[in-house]
Order: C-alpha cells, then sequence, then structure tokens
C-alpha cells in the first residue's frame, strides 16, 4: 500500500489485506489519518448537535484562520458512522477537520448527513445533540463546554486543568505537539481558560451530575500541560492532585478518576493515588530511545528516556499495573527527520515497547498522530501510510492478547460496534 489519499479502491485493498481486522477499525483509521471535510448543508444541519470543543489539541490539519467561521463553531465533536457498503456497526470517530479530505461530510437526498467517498456513499452518519449541560454556565458566566467538556459520546469528561505546556518553544516542546498553539488559536474563537479552579471544576461537575444527561459520564480525565517548575506555587503533582481531592470529595466514587501527567517519581505518584484517582497515564510519546531524545526534547532534558520509562513501571507498584496506562503517539515514528522511512522497521520498534510494557501487565493505549500545521513535525509531514497503522492495530491486537491482559479500565466497553474511544482504534480491535 502507498501513502496516497484513501479512495474506494484503497479502502477495499485495505479490507482484503487485513480481513483480520473489523472494517470498523479500518474505516475509523482512514477518517482520522485523513481527517474530514464538510458540505455547508451538512453543517447547516449540525447547528443543533454538540459541537468540537478542542478540549486540549487542535486535532485538525489546518490552522483555525484557514477554517470559515461556520466550520470553526459548526464542526461536530466526533461522529458516529453506520451502514453502507460495508455495514458498519456504530462507529464513533473523533472529528479532524481537513478541508482537502476525500472524506466529505454531506447529506443525502433527504437531508440526512452521509459519509460520501469519491462521491459515493459509504456510510450514514449521526452526531451527538447538544447535551442539556453545554447550555448551563457556571456563575462566573463560563459556560460547561469549556471547563469539563466531554468526549467519547458522552462517556468521557475531560477536563485541561492547564491549557499550556511549560516545555516552551522548539528546544523543549514535544515536537508533534500543539497545546501551546492550540490554546494561542483557541482564545480568538471561544471561552478558553488556561487554568482552571477546582472549585469551578466541581461547580461544572455538578450541573453535568444535575442534568437529564449527566448519567451517560462514567469517567474524568484531568490532565494539562507540563509544570517543570511551579504553576500557582505548586509543583506538578501538587497541581492535578487537587482536582482528584476537590471532585472525589464531593462526588465520591462517582466517576473512574483518570490523571495523564508526566513520569513522576514515585512519592509524587502517591500523591496522586492518595488525592482520588483510580488510574495513571504517564505518557511516553513514542518509544525509541533516539526518537524520545529529538522528538520530546523537553521530557528529555528534565527527565530522561530510561528515568521516564523506570518510573513508568514503577508506578505499577501504585496504581497496579492494569491501572498504568501510558499514551503514545502512534506515526510519530516516521515524522521526519528523525523517523523510520519503512513500515515494518517502524512498526518493530514500537513493536519492542509493547512488548516491554505488556509483558509487566502495563496496557499502552495510542492515539494516531494529527500533523497539525503549528507543530514541529506538522510543517513537513503528512500522516504515515495507512498500512502502519494497519499493521499497528494487529501487532497491538495480538500483544495484548499474548499476555492475556484485560481491556484497560476507564474507556468504556471494547470491541467494534461498541468503542467510544475515538482518537485510535485500539479499543475497536479488542474484545472480539
Amino acid at each position: 500500500m502507498t501513502a496516497s489519499e484513501p479512495t474506494i479502491q484503497i479502502l477495499n485493498s485495505a479490507r482484503a489485506q487485513f480481513a483480520d481486522l473489523p472494517p470498523e477499525a479500518i474505516i475509523k483509521t482512514v477518517a482520522l489519518r485523513s481527517g474530514l471535510r464538510f458540505s455547508k448543508q451538512a453543517l447547516d444541519g449540525f447547528a443543533k448537535q454538540k459541537a468540537k470543543s478542542y478540549f486540549i489539541f487542535s486535532f485538525d490539519h489546518v490552522t483555525q484562520d484557514e477554517l470559515s467561521e461556520q466550520e470553526r463553531h459548526a464542526v461536530p465533536e466526533e461522529i458516529a458512522l453506520t451502514g453502507g457498503p460495508w455495514e458498519l456497526k456504530r462507529t464513533i470517530v473523533s472529528v479532524r477537520v481537513d478541508p482537502k479530505s476525500p472524506l466529505l461530510i454531506d447529506v443525502d437526498d433527504h437531508g440526512a448527513p452521509v459519509l460520501k467517498i469519491d462521491d459515493q456513499l459509504f456510510a450514514q452518519v449521526a452526531t451527538q445533540k447538544i447535551p442539556d449541560y453545554y447550555d448551563c454556565q457556571l456563575e462566573n458566566g463560563k459556560p460547561v463546554s469549556d471547563i469539563t467538556p466531554t468526549i467519547e459520546w458522552g462517556y468521557l469528561i475531560y477536563i485541561t486543568a492547564f491549557r499550556l505546556c511549560q516545555y516552551w518553544g522548539k528546544k523543549e516542546e514535544c515536537q508533534f505537539c500543539d497545546i501551546n498553539e492550540n490554546y494561542r488559536q483557541q482564545k480568538k474563537q471561544r471561552s478558553y481558560t488556561g487554568v482552571k479552579d477546582p472549585e469551578q471544576v466541581v461547580e461544572s461537575l455538578r450541573l453535568i451530575e444535575q442534568s437529564t444527561n449527566g448519567s451517560e459520564t462514567m469517567a474524568y480525565t484531568v490532565t494539562g500541560g507540563s509544570i517543570t517548575t511551579e504553576l500557582n506555587g505548586l509543583k506538578e503533582c501538587e497541581f492535578y492532585a487537587r482536582y482528584a481531592a476537590a471532585i472525589e470529595s464531593a462526588f465520591p466514587g462517582r466517576w473512574i478518576g483518570k490523571a495523564v501527567v508526566q513520569a513522576l517519581p514515585l512519592p509524587e505518584v502517591q500523591e496522586l493515588k492518595k488525592s482520588g484517582y483510580t488510574i495513571y497515564h504517564p505518557n511516553y510519546e513514542v518509544w525509541e530511545k533516539k526518537l524520545f531524545e529529538k522528538i520530546c526534547p523537553g521530557k528529555e532534558s528534565y527527565v530522561g528516556w530510561q528515568e521516564w520509562m523506570d518510573r513508568i513501571v514503577a508506578s505499577a507498584e501504585v496504581f497496579g499495573p492494569e491501572n498504568v496506562i501510558p499514551n503514545f503517539v502512534a506515526g510519530v515514528e516516521m515524522a521526519k527527520p528523525y523517523g523510520y522511512q519503512n513500515v515494518d522497521e517502524a512498526i518493530a520498534s514500537t513493536q519492542s515497547g509493547l512488548e516491554y510494557f505488556m509483558s509487566k501487565g502495563i496496557s499502552p493505549r495510542f492515539t494516531l498522530w494529527c500533523p497539525e500545521p503549528l507543530t514541529v513535525l506538522g510543517k513537513d509531514n503528512s500522516a504515515p501510510p495507512l498500512e502502519y497503522f494497519l499493521k499497528l492495530l494487529r501487532v497491538y491486537r495480538d500483544t495484548h492478547s499474548k499476555y492475556n491482559l484485560p481491556v484497560p479500565p476507564g474507556y468504556g466497553p471494547a470491541g467494534a460496534g461498541k468503542a467510544v474511544f475515538s482518537v485510535s482504534a485500539f479499543m475497536d480491535v479488542l474484545g472480539m
């Protein structure tokens, strides 16, 4: 397979070559890799649907300035694909906007939203209606969608407590990450709070809990940029521990609490656990040491690859191996100028990381790399070949099965037609 834009022919070839993967996982991967474009007619129909909140990164292939006013505010957070020639079970996909994508969200002759590829109907499209709590405002006037937006079809409350990162500039920022640039973009477009007060978070969660849609939420993630020194006089673990402590005090055991922060020293990991988190995500981004050094220069400078990986393993002593779920950015290992040019070599590298962690009972997860244009790597890179991502799904599934590991908790149900995790298809291929 090649890096060509996906077409019906390429899709059908991929389905034949990867017949052991659910077709739902294939189309989700294609949609995430290529992005989606939207007709005006489709966007007109999304006026009362849940719009994209830009909950932490842009996850778009273009800047906000390159989008129309309607695209910036009417594009949905996620879509659900069903039916079509592949007879898809419900497949939830995070929306990544690309006005040049071959995947078009349009309307059919009856005005219903559909996915078209090469001008052919490929699937029916559903979106979420704006939940009741999105119409609520805090006492200070900020909307719930700013403080505690929800993703994964309402399953997950996503709390970006700190919308910036103290790894500053090209010499420190992760080369694939646009958290700082996204903050600068979104501040011009919508309510977008840089540092969220724990009391405001609790107030916002109370509005969710009191709404008719609140029962759909099952977990919360607290995350944000890295804190290399202090923020408001607090170290990273102290800053992020406050949120779980406040949430669990107000709503004990109501949601599964997840912390997505740096790989911290063990005493600080213990503080996170004590504050009330159930799951710990010390993301390692890319497995191979030489790539980590280049792609994550701040993390290499402040912590270092070996110490980072050692801390991930040590954290299992506190949270339990099944509750340590570090993320990596799938595909960034093929980014120019540092990465692999050969798909199988890139897969072998990533697989070695999966073997390392899964052999210890730790199941990493992954997001599919989006080369955002305001990042260092996004300027000169497009997404790796579709073949890479589908081979990765196969390797992930088989390695997970090899070690007889449980489905990672906090992500909802697994399996095609059931999965709600929307930024990669790793949950779609488990539980089959």
